[in-house]
C-alpha cells in the first residue's frame, strides 16, 4: 500500500527521433501514477475537490540513469514521504524487466484552493501510517535560477492554448517540459540524451497567456547546461535546467 507501481510499454508517442522517452512523456507517467497512488490512500482527486482543493506540482527533479525507448517494457514504482517544511515529497522510480534501474526522480508538492488561488498547508491532509521514508535521491528537487551574470536570449513564444490546459483549468506541468524542450537547439534535443532535468513551477498560467521563453547555455566538465524561463510579463512561471 505505501508503494504504488504501474506496468508501461513506452508507445512510439512518447519518443523522440532518436526513440528515447521524451522528459515531458515522463513527467505524463509519473503524473497518473502519483494520482493513483493519491486516490488509493484517501488524499486523490476526488478526495481533494470537495473541499475545492487540488495538487499542485511545485519541483521536480530526474535523473536518466538509462533512457528507456520505444516498445521497452518498464515498471513505475511511487511512494509518498509526508510533509517537509512547505512542500509533501513523492518519489519515483523506473525500472526495466530485468530490475535495472533507468529513471530516478523526486518531486515537491502545494495544495491549492481552486477559488482563492491560495496554498493550503495541513500536515493532517494524509494518515502519517502510509508515507514510506526511502530516499530515491540525496535531496528533494532544488531551486533552479538563471547562473549569475547570465545574459538569456529570447527563443520562442508560446500563447497557452486547449491542448495545454489541464481538468484544473491551467497549463499542466508536462507542458512547460515540452515548451522548454521546444526551446533547445534542435540538433542537441534530438540526438543528445538528457542526464538530468530540474523543473519549478513559480506561477501558474492560463488559457491565452504569452509566455516568453529564455534560454541560457553553459557547458563545464559534467555536460551541457540548458536554462530555460518562461515569463508572463515581468512573471516567471517556470524555470528549468536540463543537462545533456
Amino acid at each position: 500500500m505505501n508503494k504504488y507501481n504501474q506496468k508501461f510499454v513506452i508507445p512510439c508517442y512518447f519518443t523522440d527521433a532518436s526513440w528515447r522517452l521524451k522528459p515531458a512523456s515522463f513527467m505524463d507517467m509519473a503524473q497518473e501514477a502519483a494520482t493513483c497512488h493519491a486516490q488509493i490512500l484517501g488524499f486523490g482527486y476526488d478526495d481533494l475537490i470537495a473541499s475545492r482543493t487540488a495538487w499542485i506540482l511545485s519541483r521536480l527533479h530526474v535523473e536518466f540513469v538509462d533512457t528507456p525507448r520505444w516498445r521497452e517494457n518498464i515498471s513505475l514504482t511511487t511512494w509518498h514521504k509526508g510533509l517537509s517544511r512547505l512542500f509533501f515529497l513523492r518519489d519515483f522510480i523506473l525500472t526495466d524487466d530485468a530490475g535495472n534501474v533507468r529513471v530516478k526522480a523526486t518531486s515537491s508538492w502545494l495544495v491549492l484552493n481552486l477559488d482563492t488561488r491560495r496554498l493550503v498547508r495541513d500536515p493532517k491532509l494524509m494518515d502519517e501510517g502510509t508515507t514510506c521514508s526511502e530516499d530515491v535521491l540525496d535531496a528533494p528537487a532544488d531551486k533552479v535560477q538563471m547562473p549569475k551574470g547570465a545574459e538569456p536570449e529570447l527563443v520562442m513564444e508560446h500563447v497557452v492554448s486547449y491542448s495545454d490546459v489541464d481538468i484544473n483549468d491551467h497549463t499542466n506541468n508536462a507542458m512547460y517540459m515540452h515548451w522548454a524542450m521546444d526551446a533547445v537547439d534542435y540538433q542537441t534535443a534530438s540526438s543528445r540524451a538528457v542526464k538530468s532535468m530540474t523543473i519549478n513551477f513559480n506561477h501558474e498560467t492560463k488559457q491565452g497567456d504569452r509566455v516568453a521563453i529564455y534560454r541560457f547555455v553553459c557547458e563545464d566538465e559534467t555536460g551541457l547546461h540548458v536554462y530555460i524561463e518562461g515569463k508572463v510579463g515581468d512573471t516567471s512561471a517556470f524555470t528549468v535546467e536540463l543537462v545533456f
